[in-house]
């Protein structure tokens, strides 16, 4: 009978144990549950609180934002940038005197809009706590709320105004510097105009002066600010020392043509020109330009009156007989198998580019638009070099580089297409004295001329180039007197 009481002991002890157990996992369920409904309540009270912040602080500083110990708290775009509008007012009262060896340049705040800047401040301000991660925007705003945060000024200028305001200064002094010319002599480079280094003033140096001038002028209103200038040195491109590095080794390619018969101005003009071009640079990979080499063509740049082709009429005009150095240099680029990239054949056949070659191998250029452009594919610089025989009338270019192992052949120019002049033209010209006849153009026969350039390199596929000239006939007009 004892056992038996016994069994019954123990499974009121078990079902004491299970009963506890379903009490403490039922509480720990209440419990968890009741947390869990806590900290969302929690968690909705501060998103309805940080709903009612963010509606008080809308588009205005958020509490604890202060630019220079300047509470702004709670204040809109406009008020900050008022309330920095008045440091503005002492600041624009202000001189700025800036200096260069002897000589002077006054120019007022004002002027330069130099001051606090109120919209990047503004901005700066606004944009705390407004970003794109909520975390760190919530960051931001406990941080101000809790220890503040202060923005230091930022200054601004008008660089444009205070360039435009600094010319006259600024060209007493300014030089570009001027790249080294090379010429090749006895098989080898030298220098035939040396590098020198240009001057100009330093506005990043002054840039940096001007802000750290600014905040004082905060302090002390209606003063002079003394500013020296300072200059630094350019450099230029090309240096004496680098004519080694330029591959400048031999020969590519040349071309010639003579000018005999030319009147005196034309044959000036040549030379002047041609002048310009000497000891060019062309560098790898670039495309030269004959009217950017040359530049502007006219009695201010030192070029006299000679013959040109103009609204199909042959006139005295500045610079006649340019052409005739871009005609040459048109051959050396041909000959050197440099890719021609623009060219333009005369309107007529022109004698003098027939004297000592056929016709179909001119170039002309005409500011701005016509020009002669070929590109320097070689790999290495290439250098032009004048040769102007003026006793013999004659112009030569020789182009100096390294040789790629190309080699050029040019067919003889192919006559096409010949067409005969017009019949006379007579015009009445009430200048010239009655009974007298002027020629001023005479009659040449139209025609197309057309040439084949063939480039051959070792492992590349040859290039075929076909350039074609259309020449129009022109008719010869002779000028009557009318004149009593």
């Amino acid at each position: 009978m004892v056992p038996h009481k016994t069994t019954k002991i123990r499974r009121k002890t078990q079902h004491e144990v299970v009963q506890r157990k379903t009490i403490i996992l039922s509480f720990a369920k209440s419990a968890f549950w009741f947390l869990v409904g806590a900290f969302l309540g929690i968690c909705l009270f501060l998103g309805f609180l940080y709903i009612i912040f963010q509606y008080m602080y809308e588009e205005k500083a958020y509490r604890g934002i202060e630019i220079d110990g300047i509470d702004i708290s709670g204040k809109t775009r406009e008020d900050i940038e008022s309330v920095l509008a008045l440091k503005n007012e002492a600041i624009v009262k202000n001189v700025f005197v800036f200096s260069l060896k002897n000589t002077f340049a006054t120019i007022s705040a004002k002027t330069l809009d130099a001051g606090i800047d109120n919209t990047l401040l503004a901005d700066q301000a606004i944009s705390i706590g407004r970003s794109k991660n909520a975390i760190a925007n919530i960051r931001l705003i406990l941080r101000a709320y809790l220890y503040g945060m202060n923005l230091t000024s930022a200054y601004r200028y008008s660089d444009q105004q205070l360039k435009l305001s600094l010319t006259g200064l600024a060209e007493t002094i300014t030089s570009s510097p001027v790249d080294a010319q090379f010429e090749f002599k006895a098989g080898k480079i030298i220098v035939f105009r040396p590098a020198k280094n240009g001057q100009e003033i330093d506005y990043e140096k002054l840039n940096h002066d001007i802000l750290l001038a600014i905040p004082h002028m905060m302090k002390n209103s209606e003063r002079t600010i003394l500013i020296p200038i300072t200059t630094k040195i350019t450099e230029p491109d090309i240096t004496n020392e680098k004519a080694e590095a330029l591959g400048l080794t031999e020969l590519i390619g040349s071309g010639t043509s003579l000018y005999k018969g030319s009147i005196e101005s034309r044959a000036f003009n040549i030379g002047l020109s041609a002048s310009r071009l000497h000891g060019t640079l062309i560098p790898p990979g670039e495309t030269f330009s004959f009217n950017k080499a040359v530049g502007d063509i006219s009695t201010l740049t030192g070029y006299k009156q000679a013959y040109v082709i103009k609204d199909g009429r042959t006139i005295l005009g500045d610079g006649g007989g340019v052409c005739q150095v871009s005609t040459t240099l048109f051959r050396a680029a041909l000959n050197a198998g440099l890719p021609i990239v623009e060219r333009h054949s005369h309107s007529y056949r022109v004698s003098y580019y027939e004297l000592d070659s056929p016709p179909g191998l001119d170039a002309t250029i005409y500011l701005p638009d016509i020009d002669l452009r070929f590109t320097n594919e070689t790999g290495k610089y290439i250098l032009i070099q004048t040769i102007l025989d003026q006793k013999g009338e004659r112009i030569t270019f020789e182009l100096y580089g390294t040789s790629d192992g190309r080699q050029v052949i040019l067919t003889k120019p192919i006559i096409t297409s010949q067409t005969l002049p017009p019949d006379p033209l007579y015009q009445d010209d009430p200048t010239l004295p009655k009974g007298t006849i002027k020629q001023i153009e005479h009659a040449i026969a139209g025609a197309r001329a057309s040439f084949t350039r063939t480039i051959t390199k070792k492992n590349v596929e040859p290039v075929f180039e076909t350039f074609i000239s259309p020449y129009r006939a022109w008719q010869a007009v002779y000028l009557v007197g009318t004149k009593e």
